[in-house]
């Protein structure tokens, strides 16, 4: 995950804590309240994923205490589960959990389906939340059998930057049409760096005029991405 994909992806106001009591004359009151806080909010989330977590335990791939997510992200097995109640649980932070905990390799066959449902099925407000996250997730499981939804949904402007990582994604593919879904993608800004980065992946010389004008891009980012991808593309 890239520091310039994250650009514009907001802190909670919990983590924003005084750096000293000198600055706050309410600093140990200002704790107290951040520490309810994330009691509660921890609270709310493991209500909101009992049957998850319960289905988990019953399955013997977690325990019923510890960071649950950690435990079901080291088993195959727990990924059907996971997979499974992703549509079912409503709580936003329960769903980024569950999103998060099926980005590994091994959730590849299984997973795909369920996180595109979601992808969809997710608010434009989350483009630089839960749908990026998922997009994320389906980066690492990209394979040529999802290719279509991919170009699809990496091509849909309402989706906004949360498109980044399913345009990186493209990048993976072995079907020829992603070089020429990725050069239309050059001129999105939402995604123009990430197209860039995916071209370089893929090292096809039609690319290369094409990322030469992108080497006098306004983004200082993007240019540097440029210069990298025309190092690696065929002449």
């Amino acid at each position: 995950m890239s520091a310039n994909s994250q650009r514009g992806r907001k802190r909670s106001p919990l983590l924003r804590v005084v750096k000293s009591p000198d600055e706050d004359p309410n600093y140990q009151a200002r704790l107290d309240e951040l520490e309810r806080h994330k009691r509660a909010a921890y609270a709310e989330f493991r209500e909101a994923a009992a049957p998850l977590l319960a289905d988990l335990v019953s399955a013997g791939y977690i325990s019923d205490s510890g960071d649950w997510a950690t435990q079901a992200i080291a088993c195959k097995g727990a990924v059907p589960i996971m997979a499974k109640w992703l549509p079912k649980l409503e709580h936003r932070r329960v769903k980024a959990a569950i999103v998060q905990a099926l980005s590994v390799p091994w959730a590849s066959g299984i997973a795909e389906g369920v996180l595109l449902s979601e992808f969809r099925a997710a608010p434009e407000t989350e483009n630089l939340g839960l749908k990026w996250t998922i997009a994320n997730a389906l980066e690492v499981l990209a394979s040529d059998k999802i290719f279509d939804d991919l170009v699809e949904l990496s091509q849909d402007k309402r989706h906004g930057r949360a498109r980044e990582m399913l345009t990186l994604a493209l990048g993976k593919m072995k079907n020829p049409r992603a070089v020429e879904v990725l050069i239309g993608l050059l001129d999105d800004e939402d995604v123009v760096g990430n197209a860039v980065m995916a071209l370089g992946k893929l090292r096809n010389g039609m690319a290369r005029p094409h990322l030469q004008r992108l080497t006098s891009h306004p983004k200082r980012w993007v240019r540097k991405e440029a210069i990298k991808a025309l190092a690696k593309t065929d002449a």
